[in-house]
Parts: C-alpha cells; structure tokens; sequence
C-alpha cells in the first residue's frame, strides 16, 4: 500500500526534518511506500528511505516566475516525486484543469512520480451520482490514466479537514467506478486519520492513504503505515 502526508504549509525546516527523521524509524520496518509532501521551504536531501515530494512546482526548468520553484530546484533537492491538482490549488489558488493537465504533461516527460488528485465539492455531491461522476471525470482531461508513474488521490472537497467523510460504502463505491477509469494506485484522501485509517485502508480498490492535518502528528502517522502492514500481511 501507499501511505502518503502531505505537510502543506506547516512545520519548519527545522521541524520537518525532526519529523523525518523520526518517521524514518516507522518506515524503515515496513513494506508500505511511504510519501511525504513537506512546505515548499523544508524541502531538503534527506537520509531516509522515505520518498520525499514537492506538493506544487511550475512546469519549468527556471525563469522568471515570482514565487514559484521548478524542475532546477527540484533537482537540486533529488525529488522527483510531485503532487498535482489538490483542491487547495483548485479551489483556493485557481488553477485551471487545462494549466493542470500542462503541468501533468510536463513533470511525466520528466519521469516524476505524480500522485494527481481528484474529488468534488460538498454541492456537487448533493446534486447525484451522475453529476459527481460527470464533475470528476472531467477532472481526468488532459491526463494521461495509463502513465506508469501514475498514483491517484480521490480526495472529496467537502471532507478535506472538515472532520466529515464519506461512508465507508461510499468511499468503496467511487473508488470501484474510478478504478475503471484507471488502473492506477488509487488513494483516498479527506479527513483520514487514525481512527478511521485501518477501515478505509481495509475496503476494495482503496491502494493507501493520502493524509493531511492528522499526519502533522508523527506518530499518528506511523500508526496508520502499521496499518497498512498488518493488513497485507493478514
């Protein structure tokens, strides 16, 4: 399974690699593949075994882009692992599916390993199933499904730190019908945390986790990668 936090925008430099570090000592006895998504400026080389991400760069080598790192940057730290249209940078920062797809395409021509994110917010998912899955499928334009360093998050808007998620019928349910869309590692993502981890991680066509705000607690996080292990090994 896949087992992934993305930090967003918490914890030091400082903090970040303490966190790694102890991460490290879970990771380290298990099988699971383990992603970590740090803030942008507690991006570092790390001695880990953990895979270490970048949750957003510009589909660039260098240039003039204020605020923004590319692939330069990335290089310089080793990652080539990104995260691509979270909600956050749909919803908040407004990017556009046609300026995910060109970043999609550019960071696959570079081998990354992407884990792209899909999901619907609160009024589409009370509008029906048929408009929810019309909402995300059209979230898979421009997207090549078959890319072999492909990892799929469904992460639902209205679920993302709000505390709320879908049942657990619901969460197998989507998954199945993405699962056609894609054979891809398929993760969910929405207010996962240590008490509903095992549940979700044990359901049909769900591949591993992508946490958020619950995985700023190291040992939460390592509790949910045991999970994960005891669950294969059953």
């Amino acid at each position: 399974m896949i087992i992934a936090a993305n930090l967003k925008t918490n914890l030091t430099r400082k903090d970040t690699r303490l966190y790694i570090e102890e991460l490290e000592n879970c990771a380290s006895k298990t099988s699971q593949e383990v992603l970590v998504f740090p803030a942008m400026s507690s991006l570092d080389t790390f001695a880990t075994s953990v895979t270490v991400g970048a949750q957003n760069a510009y589909p660039t080598i260098n240039g003039a882009f204020t605020g923004e790192i590319g692939l330069e940057q990335l290089d310089g730290f080793g990652i080539k692992t990104i995260l691509i249209g979270h909600s956050e940078r749909r919803h908040i920062l407004g990017e556009t599916q046609e300026f995910i797809a060109q970043k999609f395409e550019y960071f696959m021509n570079q081998g990354f390993k992407i884990v792209y994110c899909v999901g619907e917010p609160k009024e589409i998912r009370e509008s029906g199933e048929a408009k929810m899955m019309e909402y995300i499928s059209a979230q898979y334009e421009g997207i090549d499904t078959n890319y072999e360093n492909l990892i799929i998050a469904y992460e639902p808007v209205w679920a993302i730190g709000t505390g709320l998620t879908p049942t657990l019928d619901d969460i197998e349910k989507i998954h199945t019908a993405l699962k056609a869309k894609s054979q891809a590692p398929l993760l969910y993502g929405g207010s996962v945390k240590v008490t509903n981890a095992k549940e979700v991680l044990a359901l049909n066509n769900v591949d591993g986790v992508l946490v958020g705000s619950a995985a700023l607690y190291v040992e939460h996080f390592c509790t949910m990668i045991s999970y994960a292990q005891e669950l294969q090994t059953k």
